[in-house]
């Protein structure tokens, strides 16, 4: 080999690393223009409930699982095919019982979905990273590995100590939502049949929220009531945002953000992220019917996060029957757009992010899994949104935040020493 014909193999050899990292396809929904600027941007949705797969008997992050429909919508090939970069793993525990022994089930349920998050990345150190700032997952992305930060929907986790916040903290969690379907020791939910039992946060969510703030945690409004909302907002001593929620003057639902409040969040620094829930899109029909058919699947079969592979095709086999018997409208794209584009135009690129609420319920028709993800950036660049825009709302907006808030904590320590 001459001289030339050598060197020209180095400098190839040399550039294998970073052509790898480019080498996924186009994919065929997007324009050339949408798939750079999508892959130049750092791509992070803040709620994924991905780890509720963790102990799925013979699931694993890295294999495709496409054909689980809306029971798996996160895996490695799916976030390379779809340019997801990473983002909030969810810790999520459903609202239990509030006595003593029902605040220590929640507090184990809760620790074993945040050792199953450690458990995956130690398993995969190769393609999947903890990130406990922003620079970390600036680095991350960069090194070709994906974005894990931790999060936890729903603190009653914290309700038999809420001491323990600090040690989620030592072990990763950078962001803590207050509730979830149903009241709890620390606030209100938005969708409790109930009503308000707090009108906003509990005693015990205001030192919450003393308490993040003094970690360095981003607080989290999503599924807390709109009293919660405005409370967090005047108490934080930093941005708060809403990690998975929608617009109120597009469908007025209880778990929806109306623009005043939007306009608050926006400037106290804050950012809302879109979710793909469809019930939060668009109104459907309650059918009784179909509700009780759907309760007697769920317990037929049992615990989703415990369905071996054929169980779940059984169980989407049995849906499908439901659904054509029982047929509701469907969210799509369209609808996930119109709530994007109207909130863009209430509080502007700056106060923007995408929490879509993968493997949680999230996934419209169009946008069924996190390899679509490109077509939001299409949509955003057909709406005349610039690529410094498209970077924010994927992921600059977020970083900018979090660094804000443990920029916060530093300042409050410093202030205490």
């Amino acid at each position: 080999m001459n001289r030339t014909r050598l060197a020209a193999a180095l400098v190839m050899f040399a550039a294998l690393p970073a052509l790898a990292a480019t080498a996924q396809e186009k994919p065929a929904a997007v324009s050339a223009e949408a798939w750079q600027v999508h892959q130049r941007a750092i791509v992070l949705d803040t709620h994924l409930d991905t780890p509720a797969n963790f102990g799925r008997p013979g699931w694993s992050i890295l294999d495709d699982h496409a054909r689980d429909g809306a029971f798996s919508q996160v895996d490695l090939p799916r976030m390379k095919e779809g340019g997801l970069d990473g983002g909030f793993w969810a810790v999520y525990t459903g609202q239990g019982p509030r006595d003593a022994a029902g605040n220590r089930a929640a507090r184990d349920r809760g620790l074993k979905r945040l050792v199953q998050i450690r458990e995956m990345l130690a398993a995969h150190p190769d393609s999947f990273e903890l990130a406990l700032t922003a620079d970390d997952a600036v680095r991350i992305e960069k090194s070709g590995k994906r974005v894990v930060f931790v999060s936890m929907e729903n603190a009653s986790p914290l309700a038999s100590d809420p001491s323990l916040l600090e040690a989620y903290y030592r072990l990763g969690l950078r962001m803590v939502g207050v509730a979830h379907f149903l009241n709890n020791d620390f606030g209100d939910s938005a969708t409790d049949p109930k009503g308000p039992e707090w009108h906003g946060l509990s005693p015990k969510g205001r030192e919450l929220v003393a308490q993040a703030n003094r970690l360095g945690i981003v607080l989290d409004a999503s599924h807390s009531s709109d009293d919660v909302l405005d409370q967090l907002l005047e108490l934080s001593k930093a941005p708060i945002v809403l990690s998975h929620s929608g617009s109120k003057a597009i469908f007025d639902h209880p778990r929806n953000v109306d623009d005043e409040r939007l306009r608050k969040l926006a400037a106290k620094g804050g950012l809302i992220h879109v979710n793909a829930y469809g019930g939060y899109l668009i109104p459907a029909p309650k059918i009784p019917e179909r509700q009780a058919a759907l309760d007697a699947l769920e317990e037929k079969y049992g615990p989703e996060g415990e369905l071996t592979e054929e169980k779940i095709q059984d169980w989407l086999r049995e849906q499908a029957r439901i659904d054509a018997k029982y047929p509701v409208p469907k969210a799509s794209l369209d609808d996930f757009m119109r709530h994007l584009l109207h909130i863009l135009d209430v509080v502007g690129p700056k106060h923007v992010g995408i929490g879509a609420d993968w493997d949680g319920g999230g996934g419209v028709d169009g946008l069924q899994d996190v390899s679509d993800l490109p077509k939001i950036t299409e949509r955003l660049l057909q709406a005349g949104y610039s690529e410094q825009d498209i970077d924010d709302i994927w992921g600059g907006n977020l970083l900018r935040v979090l660094r804000q808030v443990q920029a916060s904590a530093g300042q409050a320590d410093a202030k205490a020493d």
